[in-house]
């Protein structure tokens, strides 16, 4: 396994389209091919991270790819941590404007996935200083900072994380959750 089995696959074959949406065939392939991997990504990433492609591999194995092979399932966060390290020490680095811009947005991302609201402002700030055309990821960054500090946590996980869903969690969700302010169809109130 190398970065660019990595990277080939989630430009190459999964594909931009398919980045941010989940299916039961992708996340069984992803799952059937990397998951080896992902155990042993502490490991890997030490050896990978050095470099602008490794370090961005890194980030997609311990950071994206456990979203689509856990979907719904506590795993699916268990290597956040060490995405976020990761995440950081690329940026430390400079290697994340050594990346192709469409593919810079994955370094970011961990912060996003962060239910910190430090991690939340880190993010959106990335976003607008160091990516500022991509306004889409912005706008997504600011909602998930929104929801994390109305609710300091992402109520969508609560099922998979065992928690239990408190009264105004259960009203965002069962008005259609993020998916509606993604549509413009929910607000936060006091969101920024």
């Amino acid at each position: 396994m190398t970065p660019q089995d990595v990277i080939g696959f989630w430009v190459d074959e999964v594909g931009e389209q398919h980045w941010y949406q989940g299916s039961v065939a992708l996340d069984d392939k992803i799952r059937d091919r990397f998951l080896d991997a992902w155990q042993r990504a502490s490991e890997l990433t030490a050896e990978w991270s050095d470099s602008p492609d490794g370090a961005l591999a890194s980030i997609l194995l311990t950071d994206q790819f456990p979203r689509n092979m856990f979907r719904d399932d506590s795993r699916s966060f268990a290597t956040d941590m060490l995405a976020r390290k990761l995440a950081q020490s690329a940026i430390d680095a400079g290697h994340d404007m050594k990346l192709d811009p469409l593919l810079r947005q994955f370094v970011y991302v961990p912060f996003m996935h962060s239910e910190e609201l430090g991690d939340q402002n880190h993010c959106v700030a990335l976003f607008k200083e160091r990516l500022p055309e991509a306004e889409s990821n912005l706008r997504h960054a600011k909602m998930h900072r929104d929801v994390i500090q109305t609710f300091g946590r992402f109520p969508w996980r609560n099922e998979a994380l065992g928690r239990e869903t408190r009264p105004n969690e259960r009203a965002f969700l069962d008005a259609g959750g993020y998916g509606a302010m993604v549509q413009g169809k929910l607000s936060l109130d006091g969101a920024h």
